[in-house]
């Protein structure tokens, strides 16, 4: 017998779903600030990732777009949107990571939803293809 998936199991997964599509929306938003408006961000000096900000906001804007795709995917039930979804928020935390010296807040926020993100695809992500 087929053990029914428990509320919270799918709760959290459609939470995943919702949250990748906001924080790639966040993405996007970061990435075309950067590219239209150069100054918007202002660098810390003496940093181990010196790019330019236009640069960054090419960055953000392409790895957004791709982590909108893993949350309509993830929202269809399939398994490629589960697993982009856990890839594209593992490396939407390494690049808001190295972006902290350009908008300290704005990258921790985003970090700790992706660590969300990513937390609820590992531990229920199967539950919600099986509903």
């Amino acid at each position: 017998m087929e053990q029914k998936p428990s509320g919270w199991a799918i709760g959290f997964s459609m939470f995943a779903a919702i949250m990748l599509l906001v924080a790639g929306s966040f993405q996007v938003l970061a990435g075309l600030a950067a590219i239209f408006e150069n100054e918007f961000y202002v660098r810390t000096a003496n940093y181990f990732l010196e790019f330019d900000v236009t640069a960054w906001g090419w960055i953000h804007l392409i790895w957004g777009v791709l982590v909108l795709i893993a949350g309509i995917g993830l929202l269809q039930g399939s398994m490629w949107g589960r697993i982009l979804g856990v890839i594209g928020a593992s490396v939407s935390a390494l690049v808001n990571f190295a972006f902290i010296p350009y908008y300290p807040f704005w990258s921790i926020l985003i970090i700790a939803i992706d660590v969300g993100i990513i937390w609820a695809l590992t531990a229920h992500g199967r539950d919600i293809a099986s509903e």
